[in-house]
Order: structure tokens, then sequence, then C-alpha cells
């Protein structure tokens, strides 16, 4: 280039290079940008554009921009949001950057021109002429490839039979890097410059050649309505074009996980022929997956794997003791299996089904027994349970089957003699979809659970040495013959002395290291444990119990951490303070005889209730009236019971026609809460047959039993929570059908302690204790 000079206003871009003759656009929002626009308009619309060659770079200086940039004329100037301006400018010519002189208002640039004479190539016409038309074949090609930019870059070549324009329009309109479009601003002649291009559109329209082909194998790949599949099976046209397959390294893993399984040949051969599958089906999206994950589950399932027990019964008895407070069928029954599997060295494992009221640590005796048997422990909800293949297994006919409950708890465990806890069995339900309480029979049965197929796995597994405890609240809501497959162990209501000790050996610390206290910093006395227990709580179990503990820890944590004290030390005045009003008042015994009022025995979810039945008599028309929430049962009870009384008015010197004029009235408070059940019966005759012949009942009398229409006295269910309810009120006398004397015999005599209790066979015996204050044996 030759030695003309020239300064000009100058703006540098990033990320693009305008070719002498093409029309464009760039946006600026720098101060100096927007000086050296206004400064070129203010002088001859002239200004200097240069590239930087790394677009990160900030605040360039002349090392950070290429050498060769172009003279442009300004034709327009829009304001845009933000204080950006967009200038549109026609590139004239290329020039030669000299230096930028740099002040602090904007960027000049002095540059040097190229002379006339240098400017142009004298070529051959038939030379510029081949140049042309291979170009134009090219451009062809390129558009041909990529159709949706070709069209319009036709369009414009349309027509350009000068090479040097040519050249000019294609390579300033295609879309290519500004480094590639900067090579061709700084070329020299139309020769080198033809070279650039036809290297830039070659080396495109490979590029969409061989994209068009890969999209082109997809496409014949994927059915037309599997439109999600697509991106998936691009991937896997290019692992194929670059050599990258996952399905042999998948293979390899699995038959080197079958070398070491521990497993019978029926199941090995199995699993050879499903790997044996998977290489054929490897490819195809949907089946391969089901296959892979078919095998990954028969890999993962411990057929032989098992881990041993621990034989140790003094050890065992130590561990539940340490957890647990009582609960001695229950600690008998696992010491009894310890022993028979030590003499055996085998021995079935049992069934057994903890029953009882929430809270009275049914789940948790479950993970002490996996505990003292060093048993893996796996836990099972099977409340709201109601498809079959919850238990079962789904049939692999779709992607997402997988293996039932129970198949998925032995992959989790990794042997196969685990400890299963199914917790709340008695809240499984049935719909359309089958019964799972009918697949869970051949689970619990010990004759048939030794060849358990699920329908997933396809294939018998032995759950014979799986150890089952099942968790229940209720055993009514079982099926029978579910219930005949297991062994019951009654898991009741505890004492107050029973939660006493719970409390303090096991509650209490808890709460303490969850909210951060040291067993120093925290102490309740005995009385204040016995009115949190009795005057905070209303409950079978320890739950709530658990909950006033921790509102009390949390408290005084709170004390302790704003520093009003280093320990809390809380007796039974203060409890108001920790735990606000006594809510439960227990119901005691009332002070004298009455006439037509009678305490009955209850039993509820959450322990045994004493109840108050209260009969009025009034001149009337023989009407019977029953309030405070009674069910069917409990009427039909009082039904039975007048119809007693009326068939033995005679003894009683009742009139014949004093069931006609007068009305009776039949109230169990608390009328808001919903009652029913049969073994009401005596004690709402006895309150009947008090308020007709206006004989007081003793206050110090409870009763509980059903009658007949003969005024037999049939036994009764809930036995030791309705003692323990009369021992609290301070029942002194019990009336108990004669039939319940077996369960009384197996309640502890700390609940009995205090306690007389006669049992009756018929309504005579009841009436002779209650309103004759004479009693039987007991």
């Amino acid at each position: 280039m030759g030695e003309i000079l020239k300064e000009l206003p100058a703006v540098i871009l990033r990320g693009s290079v305008l070719l002498p003759g093409v029309v464009s656009h760039f946006d600026i929002s720098a101060r100096k940008s927007i000086h050296a626009v206004e400064e070129a308009m203010n002088g001859d619309n002239c200004i200097f554009l240069v590239t930087q060659k790394d677009m990160q770079t900030e605040h360039a200086t002349q090392d950070d921009v290429y050498a060769i940039g172009v003279i442009a004329e300004i034709k327009q100037i829009v304001k845009m949001q933000n204080h950006v301006v967009r200038v549109i400018v026609e590139a004239k010519e290329k020039a030669e950057l000299a230096y930028f002189i740099d002040n602090d208002e904007l960027l000049k640039a002095q540059v040097v021109l190229a002379e006339e004479s240098e400017e142009k190539e004298v070529l051959a016409p038939e030379v510029e002429e081949a140049m042309l038309r291979a170009l134009q074949e090219e451009l062809l090609k390129y558009c041909a490839s990529n159709p949706k930019i070709g069209k319009e870059l036709k369009k414009q070549a349309d027509g350009l039979n000068e090479l040097h324009s040519f050249i000019r329009i294609v390579a300033g309109n295609l879309p290519i890097s500004f480094e590639k479009r900067q090579k061709l601003l700084e070329t020299e002649s139309v020769t080198e410059q033809y070279e650039a291009l036809m290297q830039i559109l070659l080396y495109e329209t490979n590029i969409m050649q061989i994209k068009n082909e890969l999209q082109e194998k997809v496409k014949e790949r994927v059915d037309k309505n599997q439109k999600e599949y697509i991106l998936r099976e691009e991937m896997k046209v290019i692992r194929e074009e670059l050599g990258e397959d996952n399905t042999t390294s998948d293979i390899k893993q699995f038959e080197e996980a079958l070398e070491k399984l521990e497993a019978d040949e029926s199941v090995k051969e199995r699993i050879r022929k499903e790997i044996a599958r998977f290489k054929n089906v490897a490819n195809s999206p949907s089946e391969g997956s089901v296959v892979r994950g078919y095998i990954e589950t028969l890999l993962d399932l411990p057929w032989n794997k098992k881990s041993e027990d621990n034989t140790d019964l003094k050890n065992a008895e130590q561990i539940l003791n340490d957890d647990h407070y009582g609960l001695e069928k229950v600690k008998e029954r696992v010491l009894e299996f310890l022993a028979v599997r030590g003499l055996t060295k085998s021995g079935e494992s049992p069934i057994i089904c903890l029953v009882g009221p929430p809270g009275t640590g049914k789940t948790s005796i479950a993970r002490s027994v996996a505990r003292a048997l060093d048993k893996k422990y796996v836990r099972i909800c099977l409340g709201g349970v109601k498809d079959e293949a919850e238990i079962r297994g789904h049939r692999r006919t779709y992607v997402g089957a997988m293996p039932g409950r129970l198949i998925q708890g032995i992959r989790q465990a990794g042997v196969k003699n685990p400890l299963m806890l199914l917790d709340e069995i008695d809240k499984m339900s049935s719909d359309y979809k089958g019964d799972p309480s009918s697949a869970m029979l051949e689970v619990l049965d010990s004759e048939q659970n030794s060849k358990f197929i699920d329908h997933y796995v396809d294939m018998p597994v032995d759950l014979s040495e799986v150890l089952f405890i099942a968790t229940a609240n209720d055993v009514h809501t079982i099926p029978r013959p579910l219930l005949d497959r297991m062994e019951l162990i009654e898991v009741s209501s505890y004492t107050e002395n029973e939660k006493m000790h719970i409390a303090k050996e096991h509650l209490l610390e808890k709460q303490k290291e969850k909210n951060g206290l040291s067993t120093e910093q925290l102490t309740i006395t005995d009385e204040a444990m016995h009115q949190v227990i009795s005057g905070y709580t209303r409950e079978a179990g320890v739950r709530n119990l658990e909950r006033k503990l921790g509102e009390i820890c949390r408290k005084a944590a709170r004390e302790i951490y704003e520093g009003n004290c280093t320990a809390v030390h809380v007796e039974k005045d203060q409890l108001e303070n920790y735990l606000g009003k006594e809510r439960f008042h227990v119901d005691r015994i009332n002070d004298q005889d009455e006439i037509g009022i009678v305490r009955g025995l209850a039993w509820t979810s959450v322990g045994g209730d004493t109840l108050q039945i209260e009969v009025n008599v009034m001149p009337g028309k023989g009407e019977f009236k029953l309030t405070g929430q009674l069910g069917d049962v409990m009427k039909e009870s009082a039904q039975a019971g007048i119809s007693y009384i009326r068939s033995v008015g005679e003894q009683y010197d009742i009139p014949e026609e004093f069931f006609t004029k007068h009305d009776i009235h039949i109230h169990i408070p608390e009328g808001a809460v919903p009652k029913d059940g049969p073994s009401a019966g005596i004690t709402m005759a006895t309150a009947m047959l008090s308020a007709i012949t206006k004989k007081p009942v003793r206050a110090d009398v409870a009763m509980t039993g059903e009658i007949t229409l003969r005024g037999r006295v049939l036994p009764i269910g809930g036995l030791k929570e309705k003692l323990l309810a009369a021992k609290v009120a301070g029942i002194r006398t019990v009336c108990v059908p004669a039939q319940n004397e077996a369960d009384v015999a197996e309640i502890s005599e700390e609940i009995k302690e205090g306690l007389q209790i006669c049992y009756v066979k018929k309504m005579e015996d009841v009436l002779k204790i209650a309103m004759n204050g004479e009693n039987n044996d007991h």
C-alpha cells in the first residue's frame, strides 16, 4: 500500500467485519463510540471501522485489533432503547491502521489508504469468467444444501456478472465467522479473494451435507409418530459415526456381574438368555430399556445371599429390655424364636402380627428385634395400598413396569433373610385393580412363600427365611384367611406406671438429646411427670406424652439459651408455665349412691374409658328415648335390656301398666362422641331397673358385659383397657362376664391390684352386687 494518510473518527467493532461495497449496521452504546459517530456526521460522514481480535477483551488497544479495517460512510443513525445507537453504514474501501489518536472524548485513527494503481489486478477475460462460473456453481451447491439461507443469498447474487462484485456481495452476506470475513478483507488481489471465498463455500457446503446426511439417517430410524425420540436418535447416530457405542460395555458389565452372582444355575441360565436378548434389542429404545431394567433387577436380587443371625439369647434379651419397658409377650416370643433357631440351625421364621392402639411402640419393637438378631431391617407401609400389583409386581408389558414392594424390599436389604415390617396391614383396601390382601395370603403362608412368584421377576423367589412382623390397630378389618396366617400378639395400652417408666427411661432422654440439652440441664420431678401423664395426655400409647415432654424441653432450651438460668428444674406446680392449663380431668366416682346412674366401662382406640349412664323415668305414653350419639348395636342392647326388665317386672314389683304410662330416657355423655358396641348392655339394664324401682346403685361399682333377652351376660373384649380406666377413676368393684375369667388371668397384677373383680353369669348376679351390696367370689 502507498503512503496516503488520513485522520478519521474510529469505532472498534466486536464480532463484526464489514467488506467494501456492503451496506450493514452495528449497535454502539459506549460514550467514545457515540462521540466518534457524531464527529463523523459533523464532517464528511466518513468513519474508520476496525474489529478487535477477541470479543471478550475490554478497552481494546491497537495491539488488540486487526491491522486492516474499512472506511465507511454513515447513512443513518437510529436511537434505540437503553441508550443504544444503531448506525447504518456503507463500507467504501479498506484501509490500514497506522495508529490510534485517543483522548477522553473520542477515538481517532490515522489510516493508510491504498493507492489507485494498487487497487486493481488485471486478469485475462477467460480466467475471470472461469473463476466467476466456479463460484456460481459452488454457490448453487451451498444454496441447495442450506435452502433456508440460500434462497435469499441466491436472489442477491443473481445478475452479478462481474467477478469483483460477485465476491464482494456473496462474501458480505454469507453467515460465516468474523475471523473468516477478516481474512477476506485482508486479501490483496482478486485471485486471493477468489481462493478464500471458494475455500469458505466448499467448507460450508461440506458441513451442511454431513449435517443433512445425519438427519436423513435419523429420519429413517424414527417413526413419524415418535418425535420425542429424535434427539436421542441423533445422539445415537453421532456416536455411531464416531465409533462410540455403550451397548457393548453394558453387556460386558452384565456378564461380569453374572459371574459373581450367588444364585442357582436355573436363575443364571435365565439371566444369560436375557443378556443374549438384550444384544438383539439394544438399538430399540423402548424394548431395550425394558430388558435392561429386568436384567439389572435380577442381578441385584440376593438369590442365595443371606446374613448370619445373632443367636445369643442374653444379648437379644438385653437389647429388647434396653429399648422397651414391659411388652413381655413380644419379648418372650422373640426369645423363643431364637432358642428354636439355635437348636435346629434353621427353623421356620414366624409370621408375627402386633395388634394394638396407635403409639404403643409396635413399629419400634420391629426395629429392636432386627437389632437384637443382627438382621437387615426393611419397612413396607401397606396403609392405603389397593392395587394387587403393589404386592405381586407389574407384568413386563410396558416401560414403567416394576417389581412388587416385597421384592423391592428384598433388593434393598441385599440379603434373602431380612426382617420385613409390614406396617398397617389392616389398612389395605381393594378396587378394580385387584385385592392386595388376597395377594398377601401367599406371602404370609410359610408352606407357600418358599416359591413366591412376582409378576415382574417371573421366577420363584424364596421368602421362607424372611422374618415377617406385621402391625395393625384393629384385627376386625383384616380378612379372616389373612388373619389365620399370622400369630397375633396383643400390644395393649400402657398403664400409668408403665408410661412413667417409659417417659423417664426413654422419652425424656430422647427429647433432651433432640433439643440440645444435657442430663443436668433439665430435670422433671416424678410428681410433675405423673401430672403430665394424667392431666395433659389421654391415650393408649405414648406419642402425645413424648410431644409434651418435647414442648417442655424446647421452653427449657430457650430459657437456658437466653441466659436466664443454667439449668431448669420442673415441679408439678410449674407445669402450667410450660404446658398451659390441664386438658384432661379424670372422671372420678360419685360421692354417694344414686338412682338411675351406673358407671360403665368402654374401649376406645386410645385406651379405656368410663361411661356414666343416666336414666330418667317420666310420666308419659310409653316412649323410649336414647341420646348421646349411640350406634345401632348399642341401641339394640338398650332394647334388649328393657325387654328383659319387662319380662321379670313381677319379681321387682313393677306394675304391668307402668311401661304404657311412663317414658324412659337413656342418655350417655359425652353427647358429641359417637359410641357403639354391645358391652354396655348390662350397664343400661341396671340403670333402667334402678330408675324404675327407685333403688340406688353403688357409686363404687362399674360393669361391662353384653346382655341377652333372657338376662344372660355374654363376654366382651378390651378388658385390660377397661380395668385400667376403672382403676384410674377410683372404682373398687368391677362386674365382668364369667366367660372373660381367662382374659383377666392374663392381665398383670399391677392393673388388678386394689380392684375387686366379680364374675357374673346373669343379670341377677349383677343386680345383687350393684344394688344390694352383695358380691360373688372372684
